[in-house]
């Protein structure tokens, strides 16, 4: 048990009703899972408002209540704290009840639109392949050392961080990296962390759904380059154009990274294949199986911090010709009939067209490619009608179906897809609502030597229709479609 008056350190406190001079159990901001003695914050979600549960909270075991506005029944020998911003406070109350796990280890946060799950997955690795403990934070699997546990939001709630991050203590863990989502910094999930540094890696159409303006989502995430402290270093993209932004008012050693703009760290494309391709980083030559020219940004990133952190170069050049690709990012195979299929989480505009890009300058100009892509439900609308676009445009055969439509119409997704695509390109598009099936049919269409892209979902292995989760792995569905050719 902890000291309530010690957990409320560094929260800005308005008013007060009871004694802090108590111990309290266990922190919580879901009132279901509130007990004897525990402290209950009342945080106003998107969804649904933690105060319209504070009673059920008390009558549960609270012994103290934070929340923005007091209740108007006080129940005797419960405490209640009034503060500003509930999201705040629960992160500063949550870094306190678990010691500030986050300043016994250098924690480096890495934000953008494309590029998270790669980069830091990839630095977990590197710096694990280098005798280091690490531990991962990440939209794909939280790592403790050796230890994983599922990952359930890009960036978990503030009291899961937190958690994760004092295990991480226990087991000595020295490095963690840690994907910061817009959606994380705007609900306060990283206030109250430490960070060693910060890295941007780019910005684009994405989350306009919850921000409702490109500026305000480009804004959220400055936020988190704005709060480092002078301790910490900012390493950002400078060949996107908002990573002068994301310097503007940061205290941190700021640094820079880039393919065609003069940058801290440069790098070089040299050569590009199937199985990888040659780069020239600084002034070394270095061999990396990872593709295409958004790998190459995301390797410079990778390098520029290993090299901040201390690492000796040649090392960190010999570690990077190591890592693997990551699940479900530009993840292939190619099959016994010559056709390889593609996987990738691309699901945003930039990102799809990053990827086209990539398999259209390794192609010869023979084989045709095929893309099977959708939009998932219940976010950015907008973005549909340019996915749409861009599949049909730079692919010879698009198939537009569902991805993770939620609790909208896998129809209504489709045909938002399909207003973007050009009179010329429509010959070229095919719907198909089963996602299993569209599969299937990229693959009967393939030719030898032909690229099947599957786009969207990635590492994910399920898909979401009225929050229902039903078993779905694009790799696998495709390397069964393709196999059952054979038969």
């Amino acid at each position: 048990m902890k000291l309530l008056k010690d957990i409320l350190f560094g929260v800005g406190l308005s008013a007060v009703s009871g004694d802090t001079n108590i111990m309290v159990n266990q922190i919580h901001f879901d009132s279901r899972k509130v007990e004897m003695d525990d402290v209950f914050v009342a945080v106003r979600g998107t969804i649904t408002d933690g105060h319209q549960y504070i009673q059920k909270a008390v009558d549960a075991g609270a012994k103290a209540v934070v929340c923005e506005e007091f209740p108007e029944l006080l129940v005797n020998g419960v405490t209640y704290l009034r503060v500003s911003d509930s999201n705040t406070a629960l992160a500063i109350i949550a870094a306190n009840f678990f010691d500030n796990p986050s300043k016994n280890l250098k924690l480096i946060g890495v934000t953008g639109t494309n590029g998270k799950t790669t980069v830091t997955t990839l630095l977990y690795q590197l710096f694990k392949n280098a005798g280091y403990k690490v531990g991962l934070l990440s939209t794909i699997k939280v790592l403790v050392d050796e230890k994983e546990y599922k990952a359930t939001h890009t960036t978990p709630d503030v009291l899961t961080i937190n958690q994760h991050l004092a295990n991480m203590n226990s087991n000595g863990v020295e490095f963690c990296f840690m994907e910061v989502s817009s959606h994380g910094i705007h609900q306060k999930r990283s206030e109250g962390l430490q960070f060693a540094g910060a890295i941007f890696t780019n910005l684009s159409h994405d989350h306009l759904d919850y921000h409702k303006t490109f500026a305000e989502y480009r804004d959220t995430k400055k936020k988190l380059f704005d709060d480092l402290p002078k301790s910490a270093f900012a390493l950002v993209n400078i060949d996107d154009k908002n990573g002068k932004v994301m310097l503007q008012n940061t205290k941190a050693k700021k640094y820079s990274y880039a393919l065609k703009s003069y940058a801290d760290f440069r790098a070089q494309i040299l050569e590009k294949q199937f199985n990888g391709q040659l780069l020239k980083v600084e002034d070394n030559e270095l061999w990396s199986k990872l593709i295409g020219d958004f790998n190459a940004y995301n390797i410079l990133a990778i390098y520029a911090t290993a090299d901040i952190l201390g690492l000796e170069k040649m090392e960190i050049l010999r570690l990077i010709s190591e890592l693997e690709t990551v699940d479900g990012r530009f993840q292939y195979f190619i099959s016994k009939e010559k056709i390889t299929a593609i996987v990738d989480y691309a699901h945003t505009p930039d990102a799809l067209k990053n990827v086209l890009i990539t398999i259209n300058a390794l192609r010869t100009g023979n084989e045709n490619v095929i893309t099977v892509v959708g939009c998932g439900g219940d976010r950015d609308k907008s973005k549909r009608p340019v996915m749409g676009h861009i599949a049909s445009e730079m692919s010879n055969q698009a198939i537009f179906t569902s991805d993770n439509p939620r609790t909208e119409s896998p129809t209504t997704i489709i045909e938002e897809m399909e207003a973007g695509v050009e009179p010329q390109n429509v010959r070229k598009v095919l719907s198909i609502e089963n996602r299993k099936q569209a599969i299937k049919t990229a693959c009967k269409l393939a030719l030898a030597n032909d690229i099947i892209l599957v786009a969207g979902k990635g590492h994910e292995t399920y898909q979401e229709t009225n929050g229902k989760r039903v078993d779905f792995d694009d790799f696998k569905e495709v390397k069964e479609a393709l196999a059952s050719l054979n038969k």
